[in-house]
């Protein structure tokens, strides 16, 4: 059982338990202004009629009566009370100024409690926002997470067929690199040439074979050709695109060339994923 107490001082009013107002003599500690009060004394009854102000008698506490120190009055004024006084234990306490043996009351609860329903329909919702929250995550970074955990990848997989949506390698560019690259003509074919080149991947998950951009150049490094080949284009026959570089591995490179009459002297190579 429960009652509401006002607070003398500051008007605040709480809501007070029967072990409350049976401790200490009824005695607690506002939790909003510190002010020590009677609980009991100060019990709170809501007016019959909210539109007019409503007056409270004060109440005397005299298990506390005591004279106030006065610091800019004469040392004789001060009078203390006698040691033989017969005063409570609380009233002592409050002389000294110690209060830490009453304990604190705070602010009732306005309003009414919200109800079960209420309560299981806000939980409901929010772990529907949750859930939704941790699909879009996962459709947005559905790449990195089917690389870093391939144990989940035929279960992705199984999920974008139903929604219609794409699983590819990831793509990181920095992780492939040219380790060594050749031009090499052919005497009994002066118009062709051979490009040899050496990629590797320095992933410890698959990716997608880069497109590769070839440029010709004359004596004066002029660009006079250039050409992009895709990895169907350069993979040797046999090699499945779609599985990608397989991890810490190398891929040769070898393409025929028909340079007609340019007669290049030099060359330049560069890996690049098209957005």
């Amino acid at each position: 059982m429960t009652d509401i107490t006002q607070c003398p001082q500051c008007n605040t009013h709480f809501k007070i338990t029967k072990e409350q107002s049976e401790s200490h003599n009824g005695m607690v500690r506002c939790g909003r202004c510190q002010t020590v009060f009677n609980a009991v004394e100060n019990l709170y009854t809501a007016p019959q009629q909210l539109d007019l102000p409503l007056v409270l008698d004060e109440i005397a506490d005299y298990t506390g009566i005591h004279p106030v120190y006065n610091p800019y009055a004469a040392t004789d004024s001060y009078n203390t009370i006698e040691s033989s006084a017969a005063i409570s234990p609380e009233a002592a306490a409050r002389l000294a100024n110690d209060f830490r043996h009453i304990p604190d009351v705070y602010l009732a609860t306005s309003g009414k409690a919200s109800s079960p329903k209420l309560t299981r329909l806000l939980t409901a919702g929010s772990v529907m926002l949750g859930i939704i929250l941790l699909l879009q995550t996962i459709f947005f970074f559905r790449v990195e997470i089917a690389a870093r955990l391939p144990g989940l990848k035929p279960a992705m997989l199984q999920i974008c067929e139903q929604f219609n949506c794409t699983l590819p390698l990831p793509q990181q560019i920095d992780l492939v690199s040219i380790e060594s690259s050749e031009l090499e003509s052919d005497p009994n074919q002066p118009n062709v040439i051979t490009l040899h080149a050496l990629l590797r991947s320095r992933a410890t998950f698959p990716m997608t074979y880069p497109d590769i951009e070839l440029t010709l150049t004359d004596i004066r490094d002029t660009a006079v050709a250039r050409r992009t080949f895709k990895p169907a284009e350069y993979l040797p026959p046999g090699e499945n695109e779609k599985l990608g570089i397989p991890p810490n591995r190398e891929a040769n490179i070898k393409l025929h060339l028909n340079t007609t009459d340019l007669k290049p002297a030099g060359y330049r190579l560069f890996l690049f994923y098209p957005q």
